[in-house]
This record gives structure tokens, sequence and C-alpha cells, in this order.
């Protein structure tokens, strides 16, 4: 897995490209659409508004978020690949779900088949509502090796909330239920609402929830503890489960392959000098803990890879997949 100082050296040795190349290479003429497969308000909808202000300022041209939820993000992303390849419609997401839809069953689509353009790596987290008796993370997995019954809140299956779930079912051999909502935005608020006594979500759609001390955070799916500006440190859930996997959440915009080469070149060199120096995108993972990886092409589908090669196979061994991985070329670890 790839780490933080392996990333950001990675963008350090990215080839740079001015604001003209950027410019001359190509410059939509009408608006762009960047389709966000959640609700509003998620971690996707969070970081593609930031995303499209920056392509904005260095095209020249407005990138209009529109989301459009539905069947686990599947549904706006199979309008994005199955659409024109004209550069004027894009997808928003996290590389875990584009990657991991065939395994589903959800849409004939792999990492493969994309531009792919990451902003942040998220952390996934678990948290419980203050009036619940979960207190800390032993004291939910307690409860779930006696009732398989717990409701758990998640933006449904392929959701971040849903793989740190199973992950923690794997490794742990406890069961949950899920509680499926149309997005992360609304599991935290359903959790925070006492609808769920637990929630799981991305840090980046509960850190403010967190911070109000409206959720106890119980447990971060990282490799070390979180430390969140505004509340404090929270908790890394390798300390309970020592060997269950942690690997980074990738987030970013992506066009289908199909797209003009000389659109693909004219986002990446954006990417390589205003993303890449992007003050609002770092601001904004300093605030969530997200960490701030400003990665394309290779680089972007070699970070991914990793981790959807693990979700692939903890959803086949858990029962959700409708085929195995290794069938869609996608080998075990």
């Amino acid at each position: 897995m790839l780490r933080r100082r392996d990333l950001l050296a990675a963008a350090a040795a990215a080839p740079l490209a001015s604001p003209a190349l950027a410019q001359s290479s190509w410059r939509p003429d009408r608006p762009v659409n960047l389709v966000v497969p959640w609700a509003a308000g998620g971690s996707t909808d969070q970081m593609a508004r930031i995303v499209a202000v920056e392509l904005e300022e260095a095209l020249g041209q407005k990138w209009v978020v529109v989301n459009q939820p539905g069947a686990s993000g599947s549904i706006g992303t199979r309008n994005v690949i199955q659409g024109a390849k004209d550069g004027y419609t894009w997808a928003a997401g996290a590389a875990i779900d584009i990657g991991c839809y065939r395994v589903l069953g959800l849409l004939d689509s792999g990492l493969d088949d994309w531009n792919m353009f990451f902003a942040v790596a998220n952390v996934n987290t678990i948290a419980a509502n203050p009036n619940s008796p979960y207190k800390t993370f032993a004291d939910l997995l307690a409860a779930m090796r006696t009732n398989p019954n717990i409701a758990v809140a998640t933006a449904g299956q392929s959701s971040a909330g849903h793989n740190v779930m199973e992950a923690v079912k794997a490794d742990a051999k406890i069961s949950y239920r899920m509680a499926p909502y149309d997005g992360g935005n609304p599991a935290v608020l359903a959790t925070v609402a006492g609808e769920t006594p637990v929630g799981a979500a991305l840090m980046v759609e509960m850190a403010e929830m967190i911070r109000g001390r409206r959720l106890i955070p119980l447990a971060a799916q990282s490799e070390t503890d979180v430390t969140l500006s505004g509340f404090g440190t929270i908790p890394s859930i390798r300390k309970f489960l020592p060997n269950i996997p942690a690997p980074l959440n990738y987030f970013g915009v992506w066009s289908a392959k199909g797209t003009p080469q000389n659109i693909v070149d004219a986002v990446a060199a954006v990417w390589d000098t205003k993303i890449k120096n992007s003050t609002r995108l770092k601001e904004y993972a300093e605030q969530k803990a997200a960490v701030f990886t400003p990665i394309h092409g290779r680089a972007a589908h070699d970070g991914a890879w990793v981790a959807v090669r693990q979700t692939a196979w903890l959803y086949h061994d858990g029962g959700k997949s409708k085929v195995a991985p290794d069938t869609v070329g996608i080998p075990r670890l």
C-alpha cells in the first residue's frame, strides 16, 4: 500500500505543465457536467464541488455538479460511461467503487475503463450516537458478538461504511444489520438522530458532527490513530483488530476511456499545476482528516489497485459478490 510519503514523492516527481498548456490543449466552449452518483453533502459531493471550482478557474468554463444517487453510485456512473465521450460529462466518486462494480454485479466497469484524477484519500470511520451504550469500539465489538442485529447506518452496498463493516465482520467474526441510506451524509444524520445507534461512513462526512459532540468516534480504519482538527485523536481500528486491512480510499473525478486525448491532457496539466498546489483542497483535507493526494494516470491506478483487490475479495469471501473477482481480472492479494 502506498504510504503518505510515497504519495507526496510521486506528486513531486510528476511532470509539470504550464497553465498555457492546459489552455491550448482544450478549452471547453460550454458548461461541463460533473456527475456525483451520491446524495448532496456526502464525501464525494464535498470533494467534487471544490475540484469543480479549481477546474472552472483553470479552464474558463463552468463545471456543474449534478447529483444522481442510486444503486451504490452505479446509476450516475453508468450514465457517464454510456454517454457521449466528448469531455463534457465526467463522474466523481471513490476508486474502490468503480473498481468493484463488476464483482457486485452493479456495472460492467473497472479501473481500466477510466481516466482517473485523484484529489484526496479518505478514512473510513465508525461512530456511535451519544445516547447509545457504545462509548468505545471495544464496547461495540462485545455487543456484536452476542447480538447480530445491531443496526449500522451506511450509504449502502459498496459504500465506505459498508466496506469497513464488512472488514470488521470478517476479521472479528461478528454480524450486524446494515441500514442503507442514499449517501454518506444521510447515513450520518440518521445516526445523529438516533435512527440507528451506530453509523459507518467517511471521516469527512462525520467530522462536523464529531467536533460538535453529536457523534462519538469509535475507530478509524487507518494504520495509525487519526487526529481530527478541533476534536483530538481518534483511535486506529488496529488497536482492536490488529490484522484488519487499512487501505487508502481514493476520491476524485474521471472521464470514460475514449475521451479525446487532448482533453485528458488538458485536465492532467491542470492537475500537475493548479490541483497539486490547491489551497482549497489542502485546507479541506486538513479540516476533514483526509490525505491530500493530487495524483493521476498510472500513479492513480496503482494506488487504487491495492484497495480494490482487498475490497473485491472481502465482498466475495463475505458472500456479497455476484462473480469471483479473479474471473474479472482482480487477483487475490
